[in-house]
């Protein structure tokens, strides 16, 4: 990392485009569904745990929408889950199972499934794969002119946030909506809240602070016929460069939001952060288990921000602002009406990127949000791993890529250290 080059937006063409943002996210959700003869089809990359909750949701959302196509990495993924979108369909009621109707010869299997799946005339396609691949999967989503929903984070390195930006611009001059999974920005009392913090309501914000201390989301143990490959793609939350680690992979969540709160990205970060409670052991990956930041945004406000993978430990998931006439929990202000909103923001998500596509909504587009609170949350890592201020300027241009270059099973992978400050 000691390449690291100033480059980037500045904050004033940042400013400008949040701001066009914030008004659109202020208008979401008044529709939740208009009947439409013409059923729009859906297709699910990445079958794991969270690409199959997604396309659950996509199909509770009462829009007119098929699940017709499906594909991952692994044969026993995508078998899980259809078995597990099956099971939780039926017991719904209405015509949701009904929606999902996944065609034989559009269930595809291995490194060029996502090639496949995208060559079909599915409309909208989810994105529910591992952050390190999002990059590729939607640049090529895009260049097939598909509407997409992406998981977050959306990189895992400023090439791959660099490559988003680029996909996203390219999305905006198609007319391709993209809706990201910060599922924040879809929740009544974050938008209806954020938006009279925006009105002055607690003053200008001077402080903020955000929370993600949990326990480890889970840990595989490595199987005898997994190769080294496999098993960072199976065990994927304990690697940096299949997850971005657990600041980037979670508290991109937490950091979106003080980015919306505050209309703008850090310019420098300070941070630091280590290993204390995970073994030192293979399945635990590379990753700090704990970091602790220090953003600090061109108007003068700081946002101190904690993520944590400590089991047995405190937990708390939360962010709070501090203004001049008063605090907020960025959801605690909400207007008396929230029936224009699902009660499910996982869901309203999938009802506002339909809108989007159809036009009973205003037009979306959240690549260039997603790719800056993905950026906020991977320079406060590069921050830690090297002991050194990082601007935003440099974190942008950084040529920083954790991404393999080759896929091959029958390569090694090996373990990386688990990285440690330099002095000077």
């Amino acid at each position: 990392m000691s390449d690291l080059q100033r480059a980037g937006m500045s904050r004033r063409e940042f400013g400008k485009t949040s701001a066009v943002a914030g008004l659109a996210v202020l208008g979401l959700g008044k529709r939740k569904w208009k009947p439409n003869s013409d059923t729009l089809t859906v297709g699910l990359l990445g079958c794991g745990g969270r690409g199959t909750r997604a396309a659950i949701n996509m199909l509770e959302s009462e829009n007119n929408v098929q699940l017709v196509a499906m594909a991952d990495l692994f044969q026993d993924k995508l078998d899980a889950s259809q078995e597990k979108i099956k099971k939780v369909l039926r017991e719904k009621e209405g015509n949701v199972v009904a929606k999902f109707a996944p065609d034989k010869e559009k269930r595809f299997v291995g490194w060029d499934a996502y090639k496949q799946i995208l060559a079909t005339d599915i409309d909208i396609i989810i994105e529910g794969t591992l952050p390190y691949s999002r990059p590729k999967h939607v640049e090529a989503a895009v260049a097939a002119k598909k509407h997409i929903f992406t998981e977050k984070p959306v990189a895992v390195d400023p090439v791959g946030v660099r490559r988003i930006l680029a996909a996203a611009r390219r999305a905006k001059e198609l007319g391709l909506s993209l809706v990201a999974g910060t599922q924040r920005r879809h929740q009544g009392s974050y938008i209806q809240t954020i938006g009279k913090i925006h009105d002055g309501a607690i003053g200008d914000v001077v402080a903020m602070r955000a929370y993600w201390c949990g326990a480890l989301p889970f840990v595989r143990h490595r199987q005898p016929e997994w190769s080294d490959l496999e098993f960072r793609i199976r065990n994927w939350i304990n690697y940096c460069w299949t997850c971005g680690d657990n600041i980037v992979e979670q508290h991109v969540h937490n950091l979106d939001v003080c980015n919306w709160v505050l209309n703008d990205h850090p310019d420098s970060v300070v941070a630091s952060g280590g290993r204390s409670w995970k073994p030192r052991e293979e399945r635990y990956g590379d990753l700090y288990d704990h970091f602790s930041c220090d953003y600090h945004y061109a108007r003068g406000a700081q946002v101190f921000s904690f993520s944590r993978h400590w089991n047995g430990a405190y937990s708390s998931v939360f962010e709070d602002a501090l203004g001049a006439k008063g605090r907020s929990s960025c959801r605690d202000m909400p207007d008396d009406d929230e029936t224009r909103y699902h009660e499910n923001p996982y869901v309203q998500e999938h009802i506002d990127l339909v809108n989007s596509i159809r036009g009973d909504g205003p037009y979306l587009n959240e690549g260039e949000q997603v790719a800056h609170s993905t950026l906020t949350a991977i320079m406060g890592r590069m921050s830690a791993y090297t002991g050194r201020r990082v601007s935003w300027d440099e974190a942008m241009a950084s040529d920083l890529s954790l991404v393999p270059k080759k896929w091959d099973f029958n390569k090694p992978y090996p373990l990386g250290p688990i990285p440690v400050p330099v002095s000077a």
